[in-house]
């Protein structure tokens, strides 16, 4: 049995004895001092900016009400997270966490990927950093080709939520890195088929240990959790 590579999905909110806000920068935080392997955050694309949340509507996470991508940008910089954060950008999470772990971009809303490419591009130009620190990912596989054209470099992780009659063909027109497949629809015969195409297998979002178990038996090579801390304990009881 091999350890589970740990993704602290949006940030890794339930992490020790007090829940931060999922997508905050204190979350992030306490998962990179925590050692996780990656991080992942969601990015909806408005006005030319990339905010990190994962809700279509405000209200739940982030104060404020209605789509937020029908909000002006002077409206979501007036909205708080619980903690008091303002909603926070990709470019002050690309900052915190530089490359102290991979970061996985999950791209929600529409047309965030020209702006990602940039965004991505002035980053790594100023701070000398790699694409290989980056992952993106989505649900939208047309935006994961786009993500393949222009930017060709990083990552892609193909997210799908039930079992396809095809498996993992879909990765390969993406030529993607990872296959990011749901906890509730996961079987041995699509774990093997994305092996046999050289896929990795990422699957969210798994927070308890006989799942943790389950995944090892598997052979699936990282999950995404919110509990992070747990599933890094849960690691260091494997034996060498």
């Amino acid at each position: 049995m091999k350890p589970l590579l740990c993704i602290a999905h949006r940030g890794g909110p339930a992490a020790g004895p007090t829940p931060l806000p999922e997508n905050s920068l204190a979350a992030i935080k306490r998962a990179l001092d925590l050692g996780v392997y990656a991080v992942e955050i969601d990015v909806f694309q408005i006005h030319g900016e990339l905010f990190v949340t994962h809700d279509r509507r405000l209200g739940r996470v982030v104060s404020g009400q209605g789509v937020i991508t029908a909000q002006s940008l002077d409206y979501l910089q007036a909205q708080r997270l619980e903690n008091g954060e303002a909603l926070p950008r990709l470019q002050q999470v690309l900052e915190l966490v530089g490359d102290r772990a991979l970061l996985n971009i999950e791209i929600k809303g529409e047309n965030c990927v020209a702006v990602l490419a940039r965004q991505l591009d002035d980053y790594l130009h100023s701070s000398g950093g790699s694409y290989e620190q980056y992952a993106v990912s989505s649900f939208d596989h047309q935006q994961l080709f786009q993500a393949l054209q222009q930017m060709p470099q990083v990552k892609r992780g193909v997210l799908i939520e039930g079992i396809p009659l095809d498996y993992a063909a879909c990765c390969e027109p993406l030529k993607a890195y990872s296959f990011n497949t749901h906890l509730s629809f996961l079987t041995p015969e699509l774990i093997q088929d994305a092996q046999r195409r050289g896929l990795k297998n990422w699957v969210y979002t798994v927070n308890h240990e006989d799942d943790w178990q389950l995944m090892q038996q598997l052979g699936v090579d990282a999950v995404f959790t919110d509990k992070p801390d747990a599933l890094i304990a849960f690691n260091q009881k494997i034996p060498a």
